[in-house]
């Protein structure tokens, strides 16, 4: 056997498995591996895009949670408002009230005292009157008149 045979038998091989790898064997691979490319770009680009999803829905979320705080201090702020209001009306009407208590008791006050007055009066005109009588029942005496007179101041 000669060994160019044998170099040019192999070289046939050789180039046939070649030609049959590259017919049959490669492109099955090659596909397989660009599927698996393909898949990989495609789980990278959902990876990115689910990591923009996130950080929109982040966004979102401070944001809701900043509105929310907002809304809260404006309700407890309004809330202080009105508990100031309401105050302010029950101090008002309490000053009201107490005005009209006041006005209401001065004038049972000044009732009170005019009908004492009158009562005084009352007493005082019957003692003078009394008086008065008793001067005229008996005689015209001035220690007498005196003495009548002082027992009359000590009656008022």
């Amino acid at each position: 056997m000669n060994i160019n045979a044998t170099l040019f038998a192999q070289i046939i091989v050789f180039f046939g498995l070649v030609w049959f790898t590259m017919k049959f064997v490669w492109p099955p691979i090659a596909k397989a591996l660009d599927e698996r490319a393909a898949k990989i770009a495609e789980g990278l680009a959902a990876a990115e895009r689910g990591k923009s999803d996130f950080e929109q829905a982040e966004k979102k979320v401070a944001e809701l949670l900043a509105e929310g705080r907002n809304q809260v201090s404006e309700m407890v702020a309004n809330a202080e408002k009105r508990a100031a209001k309401i105050v302010e009306e029950a101090k008002e009407q309490a000053t009201v009230e107490a005005v009209r208590i006041t006005a209401q008791a001065k004038a049972d006050a000044q009732q009170e005292m005019n009908r004492a007055r009158e009562v005084l009066r009352e007493q005082v005109a019957a003692l003078a009157v009394k008086g008065a009588e008793s001067i005229l029942r008996s005689e015209v005496d001035t220690s007498k008149h005196a003495q009548l007179l002082s027992a009359l101041k000590q009656e008022l």
